[in-house]
């Protein structure tokens, strides 16, 4: 279990407490207390709650993916530097080889000292576009999976504040 579930798991037990003692308005302050993004679909959904289960649900749901949204807002940036990085190092390989054969027409011979700069320029820039794009990946691949965790805690929740205004009689 997780930090996120952890947390999750308290808050769901300070709501329920709050419902059950039928104190909505100290549900939705504890919520207000509360860092984060279930917290903040909590509210939403005990805000709406007066108006009918169907219409907290409702408010949960749209929320929930607004929320999710803000979760992934950033990592755009990152898959687009993931598909750049190796692109400029086949830029770089493309202007080494360039170089390479300016060498050659310059000298207007062939020898593996005039190549080896421009050959070499190539492929550092390759490797290193290629070496950024993996680094580049894993932690897109990192952030991706904290926030599909996140996700599935905040829709797991959800369903657990859906259950618990239908228990406890919030209309």
């Amino acid at each position: 279990m997780n930090l996120a579930t952890t947390n999750t798991t308290k808050l769901l037990a300070k709501v329920e407490d709050s419902l059950k003692a039928g104190n909505l308005e100290g549900a939705k302050e504890i919520c207000r207390n509360t860092r984060g993004p279930v917290a903040s679909i909590f509210y939403q959904g005990l805000e709406r709650s007066g108006e009918g289960v169907d219409i907290a649900e409702k408010a949960v749901t749209s929320y929930g993916s607004v929320q999710m949204g803000q979760l992934e807002k950033g990592l755009i940036w990152i898959s687009l530097f993931i598909a750049l990085a190796p692109m400029l190092g086949f830029l770089g390989t493309v202007v080494g080889m360039i170089q390479a054969f300016d060498a050659i027409e310059i000298a207007g011979d062939i020898s593996p000292s005039l190549v080896a700069g421009g050959i070499k320029v190539a492929l550092l820039t390759t490797v290193f576009g290629l070496i950024v794009a993996m680094i580049l990946q894993v932690f897109y691949n990192y952030l991706i999976s904290k926030v599909d965790s996140l996700v599935n805690t905040m829709e797991d929740s959800s369903i657990s504040l859906i259950d618990l205004l239908v228990k406890y009689g919030k209309k």
